[in-house]
């Protein structure tokens, strides 16, 4: 399947995925010092960014989501690449280590490992913020210039107010990144489905290739608790990321680069 994506680097290959509503300009921060060592493919998953969605008739689930990043990989003649994902991307990560298709799988503050009052939270926090993006962009319908960039950018302290649920430090993203990140949130099509899908979301199979799972200590969307039953799920102790949030690559970008370059180490066993 044909996805957008930003490709940088030399090394092993590395994919990043993003979480729902965002695009692969959510790794921004990181990927330079990712680059360094590694063949970065930061993708937009189909139904965000500038991704097309999926084929009529193909639900929007992780696991469909999962295919299309397999058949993409596959399109580039990618074999078994490192992984690594942040909250909806993190699940597709440990989908795709279950299915032993990926070298290692790293998943910062994957999705799936809630309760039921966590994953009601989780759905109504993003539906709150989607409702919030497409009133931004309805008021830029309605007078040319005034649309959610020109808005955020003229009302900084509120659009870093809403980031503040998903960041630590709302600061350190900068007014352009909050902006292009709201205007994703706003127009992907496929969010709403794919947050519907959430309801019956499981933890995935056994992964068949090593997996690191790390949880920001601050995350107010995936709430941390949430990593004690990763924990037990994958029977080892999860990374937490210190003074970071939900999604964490601009909370510490040096942080998150070490985590996932240790855990996509070429001397990692296969």
């Amino acid at each position: 399947m044909e996805l957008a994506f930003e490709r940088r680097g030399h090394g092993p290959p590395l994919i990043l995925v993003h979480g729902i509503g965002h695009h692969w300009q959510a790794w921004l921060p990181v990927m330079d010092r990712l680059a360094a060592s590694r063949d970065v493919i930061a993708v937009d998953l189909p139904g965000f960014g500038r991704s097309q969605g999926l084929p009529p008739g193909t639900p929007y689930t992780a696991e469909s989501l999962a295919d299309a990043v397999e058949s993409f990989c596959a399109m580039l003649d990618v074999r078994e690449p490192h992984v690594a994902g942040n909250s909806l991307g993190g699940y597709i990560a440990l989908e795709l280590a279950s299915r032993g298709v990926v070298r290692t799988a790293t998943a910062i503050s994957p999705a799936g490992f809630w309760s039921r009052a966590e994953l009601l939270w989780c759905q109504g926090v993003l539906r709150a913020m989607r409702a919030s993006a497409e009133g931004g962009a309805a008021e830029g319908a309605e007078a040319p210039g005034s649309g959610a960039l020109s808005r955020l950018l003229g009302s900084e302290p509120l659009g870093f107010l809403g980031a503040g649920l998903l960041v630590a430090h709302p600061s350190r993203l900068g007014r352009v990144a909050l902006a292009a990140a709201t205007e994703a949130l706003a127009s992907a099509p496929g969010f709403n489905e794919t947050l519907d899908s959430f309801t019956g979301m499981m933890p995935p199979a056994p992964p068949k290739s090593p997996i690191t799972i790390a949880w920001g200590e601050h995350d107010r969307l995936l709430l941390r608790r949430q990593a004690v039953r990763a924990a037990r799920w994958s029977n080892q102790r999860v990374k937490l990321l210190r003074g970071c949030g939900h999604v964490p690559m601009s909370d510490d970008p040096e942080l998150v680069a070490r985590v996932i370059l240790e855990a996509s180490d070429p001397r990692s066993p296969a």
